[in-house]
């Protein structure tokens, strides 16, 4: 990006006047290959909104934060990282807001002239960004800087502040680069572990479901703190029945092997209904050899739901010898949850076609699961996916290019590749982060 008098698509919700333009600022150099924002018709000079930043002024502090906030340009991601830290809380929110906003997949516009009316649409909150999942958040390098921030900001004295922080960072901070990633695991973990003794539920809940998000197991992972993983299982014991779910989520997600043990003795304990659920899926996705008994004698069980979480476990523990027992259980099964789990066990243990799972992302109530399927078969099996690239309908192209950019294979670059030029939009948009993902797991660089 060029010094000089340059201008970002910063609209306003009132037509103001236009500031007079700074020189620029070299400190804003840090995300480059930007192309230039358009002009419009009620704008205000991006230098002059990135010094109002810094003003005295709290109010014109906040009005910077939010005019950044609508426009999310990125190159003004390291100037708002300040404000996390404001001395004012709405101005630390705006600031919270606007870097979201910046890295979402679809940008919210919170507000849209149409005519004399202002239309006001969804706020950017971050908690509902996180619930959205991963694919909510765009393919864009988040800078560093911009992670500390929200990471300190979880700690505010503000409990909506440091919610809002804290939230922000779990859905950036899971979409970071490799080496971002490991240096964010290795100092923010045990800070995040400290939180779940905070006496605030809603910021232990928070804390747990931003450990899961960011230590869910990837290959190239190094073994979790015990620091942190025991933080974890310390939250089986919450008082309060959210936090105690989201740590047995977490748990699964990060395959926390220390943890089998504690969700055996909860699973005997519960027996049935949402919490024995809850606890036998943690220890499908451990998937600890110790835990093939349990998951063996659940095949024959009443409860289907037990059934499809016992035959994801044996598939995952990786045993071809299961297959038999598995598909003997699975004679005469009517649930087609659980049969889309026995198609599951069938390609991770002998790599079998995946046909009926690509086929169920067609079905509504089965459709996350076999997208899920997807994304734990894709490592080193790339080959099966593309034929479903080329399928017919878009629905299947789109999942399927999502589960391999999720999936963070490089091997399946050559395949998704083509698709940013799909025919449908929808399509070429997914295809263009999974590629994105796709390099930033192999350190490619990210264009």
């Amino acid at each position: 990006m060029k010094k000089g008098h340059r201008y970002a698509a910063i609209v306003l919700a009132m037509l103001v006047p236009c500031l007079p333009g700074l020189p620029g600022l070299p400190g804003l150099l840090g995300l480059p290959g930007l192309p230039d924002p358009p002009a419009l018709s009620a704008q205000v000079p991006f230098d002059q909104a990135i010094k109002d930043l810094t003003s005295a002024d709290e109010g014109t502090r906040f009005r910077a934060a939010q005019m950044l906030k609508e426009a999310a340009y990125p190159e003004a991601a390291i100037p708002l990282a300040a404000l996390v830290a404001d001395p004012q809380d709405a101005v630390q929110l705006e600031a919270i807001a606007a870097e979201l906003n910046i890295f979402l997949a679809e940008t919210i516009v919170p507000r849209k002239r149409r005519g004399l009316v202002i239309e006001v649409r969804n706020p950017v909150l971050a908690e509902a960004a996180f619930s959205a999942g991963p694919l909510a958040i765009s393919a864009r390098p988040v800078p560093m800087d911009v992670l500390t921030a929200l990471g300190r900001g979880a700690r505010d004295d503000n409990p909506r502040v440091g919610l809002e922080s804290l939230y922000a960072f779990g859905a950036l901070a899971a979409a970071s680069s490799l080496d971002t990633r490991r240096d964010l695991l290795h100092v923010s973990g045990p800070e995040l572990a400290a939180l779940i003794g905070a006496p605030d539920p809603a910021m232990r809940y928070a804390a747990v479901r931003v450990l899961g998000r960011m230590f869910s197991k990837r290959p190239q992972d190094e073994a979790i703190e015990s620091t942190v993983g025991d933080a974890v299982i310390t939250a089986l014991n919450d008082n309060d029945r959210a936090v105690k779910s989201a740590a047995m989520e977490a748990l699964g997600a990060m395959r926390y092997e220390r943890a089998t043990q504690a969700l055996t003795d909860l699973f005997q304990y519960y027996a049935k209904g949402a919490a024995a659920e809850a606890t036998l899926d943690a220890l499908a996705h451990i998937a600890h050899p110790a835990s093939a008994p349990l998951l063996a004698s659940q095949l024959a069980g009443k409860n289907s739901a037990l059934r499809g979480i016992a035959i994801e476990g044996l598939a995952r523990l990786g045993d071809s010898r299961k297959l038999a027992e598995i598909q003997t259980a699975l004679n005469g099964e009517r649930a087609d949850n659980v049969v889309l789990a026995g198609v599951f066990a069938t390609a991770m243990l002998s790599n079998a076609m995946i046909e009926p799972i690509a086929e169920a992302l067609t079905k509504p109530r089965l459709r996350n699961q076999a997208r899920q399927y997807l994304v734990e078969l894709a490592p080193g099996r790339t080959s099966l996916f593309s034929r479903h690239l080329q399928d017919p309908d878009a629905r299947i192209r789109l999942d399927v290019v999502d589960a391999l950019g999720l999936a963070g294979d490089p091997a399946a670059l050559p395949l998704v590749e083509p698709l940013t030029a799909d025919k449908d939009p929808q399509v070429a948009r997914a295809a263009e982060r999974a590629v994105a993902r796709l390099r930033a797991a192999g350190n490619q660089p990210v264009s």
